[in-house]
């Protein structure tokens, strides 16, 4: 994959303009997400607050286990289709319904609206669960990379102000701004997501540096992690983002959360929205269903 960016000197999301880079973010995730898997029901809807949502529903009867799934992209890039792929795998593999929040982006909506995007999202499907076919005592977030990060800081505020949440699967999440780790340094390879793509997000979403030392912002800084519901944290070995999502993992674990944690040798950041062409990328996804049907059905 890295050899076949450089044959084809494939440009850096970075050196794009935003325009451009969300184009080229959305291309990207569709051709390497293999098939399109038909899912038994797909509706589109939109909060009373004008929040945009995909419902993903398996067959079957309600009320339905539900997963609250945002999408990667810096916060600055993504959208709902992005998340297309993960979303309907999901919803046939475990199978469960999965519901994707279409929270407004960086720049022109910087931290923390998407934070309080998504738990706003996730309160209205709590109270809408009987419309909605779900069951809310079956509720659990999830996310990959800056999604990821998005579900780590929801479960945040959910603690304090709810719903009640059953999981949190967090996929390479981003967990603290201005990380110096090992893994972040190595994060230099320029035909991969690297250490400038990190600090260009980051750039992006926060409107001063102080922001980044707000635990919505950087959930390792919370100043506890107790009482937050059990989680699946997946990393791999080859992303910048490695050692604070496993450090996110060790601090979940030390607070008394249920946590697993499961690295993928071999594997680059992204790879999870990459099952069309990464056997890393199925064997994630295969993962993350089975612990969700556990969580859902204990």
């Amino acid at each position: 994959m890295r050899a076949k960016r450089a044959a084809d000197d494939v440009p850096q999301l970075y050196t794009q303009t935003l325009a451009e880079a969300r184009a080229a973010d959305l291309a990207s995730v569709q051709a390497a997400g293999g098939d399109v898997e038909p899912v038994h029901q797909v509706e589109d809807l939109v909060t009373e607050a004008g929040l945009p949502l995909r419902v993903y529903r398996p067959a079957g009867d309600g009320p339905l286990p539900t997963l609250v799934y945002f999408f990667g992209g810096g916060w600055t890039l993504g959208s709902i289709d992005t998340a297309d792929g993960i979303c309907r795998q999901l919803a046939n593999a475990v199978p469960c319904q999965v519901i994707t929040v279409g929270y407004r982006l960086a720049p022109e909506h910087p931290f923390p609206t998407a934070v309080h995007d998504c738990h706003a999202a996730t309160q209205w499907i709590a109270a809408h669960a009987d419309d909605l076919r779900a069951d809310p005592s079956r509720l659990v977030v999830g996310g990959d990379s800056a999604g990821g990060n998005l579900a780590a800081a929801t479960t945040l505020l959910a603690r304090d102000s709810g719903p009640a949440l059953a999981g949190q699967l967090l996929v390479y999440p981003n967990t603290l701004y201005g990380s110096d780790t090992a893994s972040m340094r190595a994060g230099d390879d320029p035909f991969l997501f690297n250490r400038t793509s990190v600090s260009w997000y980051w750039n992006h979403y926060l409107t001063t540096p102080e922001d980044g030392e707000n635990p919505l912002a950087s959930p390792l800084l919370a100043s506890s992690h107790a009482d937050l519901p059990p989680a699946l944290v997946i990393t791999a070995e080859f992303d910048p983002l490695r050692d604070e999502g496993e450090f996110y993992a060790e601090k979940l674990h030390a607070a008394g959360v249920p946590t697993e944690l499961s690295r993928y040798d071999g594997m680059v950041h992204g790879f999870f929205a990459m099952s069309g062409v990464l056997d890393g990328g199925r064997r994630a996804i295969a993962e993350a269903a089975t612990w969700l049907r556990r969580t859902f059905h204990g």
